[in-house]
């Protein structure tokens, strides 16, 4: 099998970032931009996604935590797509709900080339620790978009904190589900032969 990998680098006036994606790792991560929910959240994604994931942030954090999420979603979104080549073999739809106590997140996905973000539900706290809630909506879009995946994302419950991470780690298990491998397909699963 080729090897699934990716790094990518992004420097702006607002952030300095280093991302590297292996879709076929063991879960292992390295995350550090400085916000510690965020950190907490990236490293859920690689466990529960099963992707070794480096990412390395300096954000400008004195302003808030916009730029560091963004900016790294749009990194990772980018990283994704290199590592899915031609997307060769993959199963390409995915769906998952993921319950954290009261919470459940649902996480609909098609890795379609065609982005699209679609998020129903509302965070109960605005902010958790230095994060802002939104931004994990927010951060689902920008790797929608950057990825080139079609995402439908619902959030429900009564505390932030876990409404994020089943975001998080439904988001992780729909792309592990629809990036891997499928034995029986040699070609792209796509009636147009390219996506």
């Amino acid at each position: 099998m080729t090897t699934r990998m990716a790094a990518r680098t992004r420097e702006t006036a607002e952030t300095e970032i280093e991302v590297t994606l292996d879709l076929d790792g063991d879960g292992d991560s390295t995350v550090e931009t400085g916000v510690g929910f965020f950190d907490h959240m990236l490293g859920a994604f690689a466990k529960h996604g099963l992707f070794d994931l480096t990412v390395r942030c300096d954000g400008d954090l004195d302003i808030d935590d916009h730029h560091t999420v963004e900016d790294v979603a749009i990194t990772l979104g980018h990283a994704l797509e290199e590592a899915l080549g031609d997307k060769r073999g993959i199963a390409r739809y995915a769906n998952r709900r993921v319950p954290l106590d009261e919470a459940v997140a649902s996480v609909v996905v098609d890795v379609s080339g065609r982005p699209r973000f679609y998020f129903d539900g509302e965070f109960s706290q605005p902010t958790v620790g230095a994060f802002t809630s939104d931004m994990a909506r927010h951060f689902a879009e920008s790797l929608a978009l950057n990825a080139g995946l079609t995402l439908h994302v619902e959030v429900d419950g009564a505390n932030a904190h876990h409404e994020i991470e089943a975001l998080f780690k439904s988001l992780a298990r729909a792309l592990d589900d629809a990036t891997r491998i499928d034995d029986r397909r040699g070609d792209t699963p796509s009636t147009k032969g390219t996506l």
